[in-house]
Parts: structure tokens; sequence; C-alpha cells
């Protein structure tokens, strides 16, 4: 399917696109210089009876999940029609994909870990909202810059088809995944040491136990559930190279596959006009029952609210004027009080109303707390006779409030450090410092490890520096 246009509704089509199931997506950039998505549908898959309405109802479910506070999907800024093409356009890069780093290569294990528990996590919450994705496969799979594991096309494969997966079809897709992964963790990665080194031998058996791991989890998903099979790879983190989960390998890969898991985004070029004539948003429509929002030359941007009960029943009085007055223009008494009474009851609902959806959006919309990143950092200069070294951890969050808990170990010794830290709404960068003293005549190299344990899954990251007396 070729691209007919650069630019949809004010997203920046680039050259890099490919096809699925459900039509050609094509890396964007948002209006704002932000990575994005642009998913233009197979016209014979969305002129089908009903699709279209089917897509639009999964997406606006969709943005109510994000709206309440999930945070492991890709979030969709619009659906807009032009003439007879059919556009998602997402609001986070949707490349690389699982399937794009497991066709570069081996996918490290702890990296892979980290990927299935947060793709186990976020189909568990949404099977606790009552809703299934329906699609789990390793090309829905999204990697984003900081290692994170988002779901994409959520909902959208059920709508084409008219149906509704269970719960039990996004476990068996996962499962699926893990095996795949499992596959890929048993694979030696190109230029590591020749068969029969010590170094090869350790890296074998490290991804031999993280593949048979990943087999594990598959099956338990399939018997004991999803809940079941990531709360075992949080257990079982031992099994996998460097004993813990993390999102390292899976950072590393996603920047060596794709310019848009690049971590700053792209310059926006100045703005030119162009006449990308009448462009409909297809959302903010609850059962399409008022007119939809128009863009384009000389069409207004102002969208067509449905009319209150208040207005309903005022203008309905207007209209009733003429037919209920006595001769001389006065109305019934009784009729006016009737009236009045069914105004100001109309308007005490309305006012409960306002305060009620007031209080759910301010409840709900709270995310949980999300760590997107760790980075420690030792000093680079050799230390010298009874020094005292300060190694810093930055961990950067979702700005949501909540608790993090931490531990930093030492490879000199048996010592654990365990911290914890709370975060507010209005902050997302935190320092977690370590003061290491060393003393006594020695060469050596000192690592400290910072080991993130709460919120899940666990991440870490360590640094090292020389030490000489």
């Amino acid at each position: 399917m070729n691209n007919p246009t650069t630019d949809i509704a004010g997203f920046r089509l680039t050259e890099h696109t490919w096809m699925t199931e459900l039509g050609n997506w094509i890396d964007a950039i948002s209006p704002d210089g932000r990575r994005a998505g642009a998913l233009l549908f197979d016209p014979k898959i969305i002129g089908l009876p009903g699709v279209r309405d089917r897509v639009v109802q999964a997406v606006m479910t969709d943005q109510r999940l994000v709206l309440g506070g999930m945070t492991g999907l890709i979030p969709v800024a619009d659906v807009v029609a032009a003439g007879d093409q059919v556009w998602l356009l997402t609001g986070q890069a949707v490349s690389p994909t699982l399937a794009d780093l497991l066709a570069s290569g081996p996918v490290d294990p702890a990296g892979a870990a980290s990927a299935l528990v947060e793709t186990a996590q976020t189909l568990i919450a949404l099977h606790a909202a009552g809703i299934t994705h329906g699609s789990v496969h390793p090309g829905t799979v999204v990697i984003t810059a900081e290692g994170a594991a988002l779901l994409s096309e959520r909902g959208l494969t059920d709508a084409i088809r008219g149906q509704v997966s269970r719960p039990e079809r996004d476990a068996a897709g996962w499962a699926v995944l893990a095996r795949g992964l499992a596959a890929s963790s048993s694979s030696v990665a190109p230029g590591s040491p020749q068969a029969g080194s010590s170094g090869s031998d350790a890296r074998q058996a490290g991804a031999s136990q993280a593949a048979q791991l990943f087999e594990r989890v598959a099956a338990m998903a399939g018997t004991l559930g999803l809940a079941a099979a990531r709360n075992a790879l949080l257990g079982e983190q031992a099994a996998l190279p460097g004993g813990a989960i993390s999102r390292e390998g899976l950072v590393r890969a996603a920047r060596g596959r794709s310019a848009f898991a690049q971590p700053r985004a792209y310059a926006q070029p100045p703005a030119l006009p162009q006449d990308e004539g009448d462009i409909v948003t297809l959302l903010h429509v609850p059962g399409r029952a008022a007119r939809p929002l128009q863009f384009g030359p000389g069409v207004g941007t102002q969208e067509q609210r449905p009319e209150t009960t208040a207005e309903r029943i005022w203008r309905a009085g207007r209209g009733e004027a003429s037919t209920v007055h006595r001769p001389g223009g006065k109305r019934p008494r009784a009729s006016r009080a009737r009236r009045w009474r069914t105004i100001w009851a109309t308007a005490v609902f309305a006012a409960i109303m306002a305060g009620a959806i007031l209080a759910w959006f301010r409840l709900g919309s709270t995310p949980e707390l999300v760590v997107q990143s760790i980075d420690v950092v030792a000093p680079k200069k050799t230390q010298g006779c009874d020094s005292k070294v300060l190694i810093t951890g930055k961990v950067v969050t979702n700005g949501a409030p909540g608790e993090i808990t931490f531990e930093w170990r030492k490879n000199l010794d048996k010592e654990v450090v365990k911290g914890s830290l709370r975060t507010n709404s209005d902050q997302t960068s935190y320092t977690l410092p370590l003061r290491w003293s060393l003393s006594g005549k020695s060469n050596v190299k000192a690592t400290a490890t910072l080991r993130i344990l709460t919120p899940g899954p666990v991440r870490t990251d360590k640094a090292s520096f020389t030490y000489k007396c």
C-alpha cells in the first residue's frame, strides 16, 4: 500500500513503513515534535459494515483506561477520516517492536524477562477491567527508548473481525511470546567467545537456565494464569544472567534497531501552510449522536457538544409556548410551576453528576508509580589509600506519587544497604547516594550495584572504580 501523503492531521509521516493485518503502519512525528505512529487502515477492511464504529469504540475504551492510569498501552491520540481513508494516530512511537529485535538477533534474557513481566502486568490489568487485547504477539509489543514494553493494537483485531476474545486467548499469545524468547535466549549472540572457552560456557549455562525459566512460565500461563507466570518470573530472577531482571539489554537493542528509539525527539521543522482537505475526527462522538469535528480550510474546529437535559427542556418549553397559552397570552399557573420544578430538579441533578464526574477524574487519573530508568555513576579517577567514595544512582519515574524501595550491593563485601524513598507527583528525577569507605593496601576494582525492588519489575544498574593503595 502506497503512502499517499506526507502529513495527516498535523502528524508528519516518515519513510519507515511496514504492513500488518490491519493496514500500513508508518513512523510519524506528532505536531509538538514527539515520536509517534500512524496506521492507515486497509480500505477493504475498514470499509466493511460496522468495522469503523467498532474500531472507534475500542479506541475510546483505551483512552478511558489511559485516563484512569493504565500505563502499559500505546496511547491513541485520534482516529481521523480523510475522504475514504481512515487513520489511527498514536501519541507514542510504535517501533521497534519485539518482532524487530528478534529479527535482528538474540534478545538479552534479562531484557526478555522484563518485557514478559510488563506485558503480563498490562494484560492482567486489562482483564481486571473486563476487556482483552485479542492479538498478543511480538509485532504488537513495542519497546521504548527506555526499554519499557508497551502493547499496541489493543482490541483492533477483534474490532475488524466482529468478535470478543476471551482472556485465555491473551494468555495463549503471551505463552507463545515466552517460548519465542526462550528460543532466542538459547542462541549464542554474535561476537561471543568461541565455544569451549570458560566465558562461553558460563554464557551458555546462563542462557540455558533463562530459556528453561521462560518455558516454565509459558506452561504456567496456560494452566495457572498470567499472574502466576508473572510471579514466577519475579521470584526466579536468579536463573537469569546477572541474577536480575533488567531493561539495559532492551534499551541497547531498541536504540540500535530504530532511529525512533533514540532518547531525543526529532526536531520539528517550521510549519508550512498545507491544504490537507477535510479531516474528520471520529472520536469524542459517543454513539455518533453529534456532528464530528471538522478540520481543513474554511472549516470550524469547535466541537459540537450534545444538548444538555436542561437545554432540551428549555427549548421544548419555548416551542410549546404558542400552544399552551390561554387567551390573553398567560400560561396556566400549574403548568408554569411544574415546568420550573422540572428545570430546578434537572439543574440540581446536573450539579450532582458534575461533582461526581469531577471526583472520579481526580481519583482515577492518578497513575501508579513506574520507574522508567536508573543510572549509576562512579568516579572515573583511581582512588587512593583510605578513600571515601561517593556513588550516585539516578532514578527517573513517571512522576506519580508512591514509594521506591532499593538496595545497594558491593562486590568487595557482603554488606547490603537497604533504603526507601517517597516520590512526589511533581518530580520525576531522584538521586540515591552510596558512600563507600575503603582502607588498607590493595589494588582492586570496586563495583556498586543498585537494585530497585519496588515498584516492579526489579531493575539494576552498576558502576565501578579502581582503588589502589
